[in-house]
């Protein structure tokens, strides 16, 4: 099941704004220290206490139950290459995720929302699976009925900061998969070495 609990809390204890939202950043920055009665300073980790702690953090900011996110670890470990750097490129292609970094929404659970409600095409039908791992040659694009609404209003004013691999029309609000991320798109504040060595205890 996904975390449903309170989401400051769980920030507080990865020490990292997990959600994207500005008030969890300044949530952090005025309480620097654990959660609970009690709070208190940070200890020192054990070295499998960073493991997991890194594990969960990467379960959070993608938004993965702890199934989903052991489905998406054996496929990379499946892969050719880097194990560490698969994972991180096939939870930068989940659709949820593309959504949020083409702008289209604010935070990755308003995009995983989105498509869920069946908000978007991909290569012409209507999809409602924020897992879809996309693939280059892909597109995806708002159906029309939903683009006089307000969560996508002020779109095409926006600056394009996406990544390379993606073609980003903001106007039109449609994407393109133009490549595979490649590693400086991948998620930097994730230290997927210590993911694997989660798994591999």
């Amino acid at each position: 099941m996904r975390y449903t609990g309170p989401k400051a809390k769980l920030c507080r204890r990865l020490g990292v704004n997990l959600f994207g939202t500005e008030k969890y950043t300044k949530i952090l920055r005025r309480r620097q220290s654990k959660p609970g009665l009690h709070g208190g300073k940070f200890t020192k980790k054990t070295e499998y206490g960073r493991q997991l702690d890194e594990k969960q953090k990467a379960r959070f900011v993608f938004g993965l139950s702890e199934r989903q996110f052991r489905n998406c670890f054996r496929k990379a470990v499946s892969q050719p290459g880097d194990t560490g750097e698969n994972l991180l490129r096939l939870l930068e292609r989940r659709l949820d995720n593309v959504i949020y970094v083409s702008q289209f929404a604010v935070t990755r659970m308003q995009a995983r929302q989105m498509v869920s409600h069946g908000h978007l095409k991909l290569n012409g039908r209507r999809v409602d699976i924020p897992s879809i791992i996309v693939k280059p040659g892909d597109k995806i694009e708002l159906l029309q009925k939903h683009a006089n609404s307000p969560l996508y209003n002020g779109l095409d004013k926006l600056k394009d900061y996406s990544p390379k691999w993606l073609k980003v029309d903001l106007k039109k609000l449609a994407v393109e998969v133009l490549a595979l991320p490649e590693k400086d798109d991948l998620e930097k504040s994730i230290d997927s070495q210590l993911i694997v060595e989660f798994y591999s205890r």
